[in-house]
């Protein structure tokens, strides 16, 4: 399954991606294209609203899914997210 989200902005962005949906129930894998803002995951079709859950949670949503205010907190729980990636070494 193929997202593009956004706020993707480097490889600690990626690393805590990759870390979150791994804890997702079905997620054998993820794959995260910085340049591109997509993440490609392998799971099962019935993990898809799961998937985007947590990935707005961490402040990845969809492409064009939030707006205003909504993206304004999106874009704040990314940097978080990037952040801690960056912290574990992973940029």
């Amino acid at each position: 399954m193929k997202f593009e989200v956004e706020n993707i902005k480097c490889g600690g962005c990626a690393s805590s991606i990759r870390k979150g949906l791994m804890q997702v129930d079905g997620v054998e894998s993820a794959e995260v294209d910085v340049e591109n803002g997509a993440v490609e995951v392998a799971a099962p079709e019935s993990a898809a609203d799961a998937i985007r859950e947590k990935l707005a949670h961490m402040g990845y949503p969809e492409a064009g899914s939030v707006s205003g205010l909504r993206s304004a907190g999106a874009k704040a729980k990314s940097f978080a997210s990037c952040a801690v990636g960056r912290m574990n070494g992973d940029s």
